[in-house]
C-alpha cells in the first residue's frame, strides 16, 4: 500500500507488511482510506491514487444503504482489494456475489486475497463495469465503489424491479455524494436521493477531462461578484454549484514569492473555456479573468447565488431520476423540480 509522505516526490511512500509490519498494520486497522495503487499502476507517475480500500466506517454505511436481505444477489462494481466483495460473500454466500474490476493487476491481487480468505467461488471478473455484468443479471442490488457522473443505463436494466443501486456520484466540481437509487418496473423510471456526503475515485471511463490552460488571451476582465471563498464554503454549496456548472473543474495556484496576494482559483471545462479569480482584493478590477465560449466564473457566481436563494439546501435534498431511455435528471426535493438534465 501507499502511505502519505509529504517528503516523497509524488507525496507517497510504499508500506510493505514484510518490511515494516507495525506501520502496515496501523494503516490497515485505522478507520481511514488505504491507497493500494497510484497512477493506474504506472511507474514514476505524479502520485494520483487510483485504487484503494475505502474507510471501514464508510463501507459499513454504504452497505447499510444497500440493505441486502437473505437470498439477494449483488453485483459489486470495482473489486479493488476484494474486501467489500468479501463482506458481501460472508453475508450472502459466495454464489450470490458477482464482482467486476477494470484493472487486471488489481483483479489478480483481489483473486488471491479472496481465495486466501476462503471466499471462493465468488463470481469474479475482469472487465469494464460500466457495462455491468449481464451474464449474472438481473441482480437484486448493485453496489459501486467508484464515482460516476452518469449512472449507466445498463445498471438499471440489470437490476430487478424493486432493487437498489448504491453508488458514489458527483460532478467535476464536487465529487461529493452517495446516491441510493430505487429501480422501478421494466420501462419505468428509477428514482433516488443522495443520502450522504462521500468522495470516491472516479470510474475510469467517466473521469473528468484534464485541466487545460487558456487557449487564447483572456477576453473578459473585471471584479468578482462574490467572495471566492463562498464557492467552496460548504460541501452543499459546492455540490449545488457543480450541478449548474457542468464539466467545470478547479485548482488553486499561487506565486511562492507572494502566496497571499497571488492565490487564485483556476477554472476549466476541458473544452477551451477557462477562468481565474483572485482571492485577495476580489472586488478589485482585474480580479477575474475569463476566456472561451463560456464565462465560467460568472456561472459559478450565479450558481452560488441561486443556491443561497433556495435556502442553502443540503445535498440530501437533491435526487436523480433515470428515465427508461437512460436520460438522467437531477432535481431538488421532488422529481418535477429539475435542476439539470443529461441525455445518455
Amino acid at each position: 500500500m501507499w502511505a502519505p509522505d509529504g517528503g516523497a516526490p509524488n507525496g507517497f511512500r510504499p508500506a510493505e507488511r514484510e518490511k515494516d509490519p507495525e506501520r502496515w498494520w496501523s494503516l490497515v486497522n485505522a478507520d481511514d482510506v488505504v491507497v493500494t495503487q497510484l497512477d493506474d499502476g504506472a511507474e514514476d507517475g505524479p502520485g494520483v491514487p487510483t485504487s484503494s480500500a475505502s474507510m471501514p466506517s464508510l463501507v459499513a454505511s454504504m452497505l447499510q444503504h444497500l440493505d441486502v436481505r437473505d437470498g439477494c444477489t449483488v453485483l459489486d462494481i470495482g473489486t479493488g482489494t476484494g474486501w467489500t466483495a468479501g463482506l458481501l460473500c460472508a453475508r450472502l454466500g459466495s454464489q450470490a456475489v458477482t464482482t467486476v474490476e477494470v484493472d487486471r493487476d488489481v483483479y489478480l491481487q483481489a483473486a488471491k486475497s479472496l481465495a486466501a480468505a476462503g471466499l471462493l467461488p465468488v463470481h469474479q471478473h475482469h472487465g469494464d463495469a460500466l457495462l455491468g455484468w449481464p451474464f449474472g443479471a438481473p441482480y437484486d442490488r448493485i453496489h459501486s465503489t467508484a464515482a460516476v457522473q452518469r449512472v449507466p443505463r445498463v445498471w438499471v436494466e440489470q437490476t430487478k424491479p424493486g432493487g437498489v443501486i448504491v453508488t458514489p456520484w458527483g460532478t467535476p466540481y464536487a465529487n461529493a455524494a452517495l446516491l441510493r437509487l430505487d429501480v422501478g418496473e421494466r420501462g419505468q423510471a428509477a428514482h433516488g436521493r443522495f443520502v450522504e456526503n462521500v468522495s470516491f475515485m472516479w470510474m475510469r471511463a467517466q473521469r473528468p477531462p484534464e485541466m487545460t490552460g487558456p487557449q487564447a488571451a483572456p477576453t473578459s476582465h473585471g471584479a468578482s461578484g462574490i467572495d471566492p471563498d463562498l464557492a467552496l464554503e460548504r460541501v452543499h454549496a459546492a455540490f449545488a454549484i457543480g450541478l449548474r456548472a457542468p464539466l467545470v473543474r478547479y485548482v488553486h495556484t499561487w506565486d511562492e514569492a507572494d502566496p497571499a496576494g497571488t492565490y487564485r482559483m483556476q477554472l476549466s471545462d476541458g473544452h477551451g473555456s477557462c477562468a481565474s479569480v483572485r482571492y485577495h482584493d476580489w472586488g478589485g478590477d482585474g480580479a477575474v479573468q475569463q476566456a472561451g465560449n463560456r464565462r465560467l466564473w460568472d456561472e459559478i457566481t450565479i450558481a452560488r447565488l441561486r443556491w443561497q436563494e433556495e435556502g442553502g439546501p443540503e445535498l440530501t435534498r437533491y435526487g436523480v431520476t433515470i428515465a427508461a431511455d437512460g436520460a438522467q435528471s437531477v432535481w431538488l426535493d421532488e422529481p418535477r423540480n429539475v435542476i439539470r438534465r443529461h441525455v445518455s
